[in-house]
């Protein structure tokens, strides 16, 4: 991860809400009367957030969350979905292609992304869910990958090749092609939410989690999150090769020497991020 500054990262989102605690960034899709619909704007400044946090330092782990008791709702149906039906075919591409390089962007961001999702999580709101490195839900949280429901394919952001990693095909499957809610529970069970939370402990347990993922390993940390997706193609010999080279690459972080130093010294290690 290279450097733009200690004190330089400020950004000042239009769309949603910004804020950093110590080494964790917390985005906050912010539009509670409507269950924090996504729009044009706001999707094109999700990507452009997540493409810039690969060049931050100071920022190591990023919490994803909802205001006023719900995720994201998807796409908004008056400033999203109507200007759709009325673009030819150069325009719908470009979108598609635009909301699809929101999940490339956060899958490259060298940061874990922790989702926290309460209430619901429905269409593009269920896929930035999916896109990020863990998911910590309420019993409250219902997902929907709803793209059948509106006459579209469930093949929307990614998400025929990303859930059924999650979850399994047949799971998979099921939720693509009817476009139903799946429950937070399901939700455990399948493998899609590391654990539940009640809601008035979501955000405490989000921020602990980050906090824990930020003082760690910066470059293992990015390092494991580039090699979970990359491997994903790869034949077990040629990942175990390729495990090779970045591990040998982790070894030559001071943060490598600093845990051996601290494990000699039998204390805890400071990981400083190089």
């Amino acid at each position: 991860m290279s450097t733009i500054g200690s004190t330089s990262f400020a950004p000042r989102p239009q769309h949603f809400l910004w804020r950093q605690e110590g080494r964790v960034g917390v985005i906050t899709l912010n539009r509670p009367e409507r269950k924090n619909p996504l729009t044009f704007e706001s999707y094109a400044e999700l990507r452009d957030l997540f493409r810039t946090l690969a060049t931050v330092d100071t920022v190591r782990c990023i919490v994803l969350t909802g205001a006023g008791g719900n995720f994201c709702s998807g796409g908004d149906v008056h400033e999203i979905i109507g200007p759709l039906t009325r673009m030819n075919a150069a325009g719908l591409l470009e979108f598609t292609r635009m909301t699809g390089d929101l999940v490339k962007a956060m899958r490259r961001c060298p940061q874990p992304i922790v989702a926290a999702v309460d209430g619901v999580a429905a269409g593009a709101g269920a896929i930035l869910a999916m896109a990020s490195d863990f998911r910590l839900g309420t019993p409250a949280a219902m997902t929907a990958f709803l793209f059948t429901r509106v006459g579209l394919a469930g093949c929307d952001m990614g998400a025929c090749a990303i859930l059924p990693r999650l979850i399994g095909h047949g799971r998979a499957a099921e939720l693509l092609y009817t476009g139903r809610a799946m429950t937070a529970h399901e939700g455990l069970q399948w493998g899609f939410f590391n654990r539940l939370i009640e809601a008035q402990q979501l955000a405490g347990e989000a921020l602990q989690l980050a906090g824990q993922i930020a003082a760690g390993p910066t470059q293992g940390h990015a390092m494991t999150k580039r090699m979970l997706q990359l491997e994903w193609d790869m034949p077990v010999e040629v990942a175990i090769d390729a495990e090779a080279e970045a591990q040998a690459q982790c070894m030559q972080t001071r943060d490598f020497t600093r845990a051996y130093e601290a494990f000699v010294a039998r204390s805890k290690p400071q990981f400083e991020g190089n």
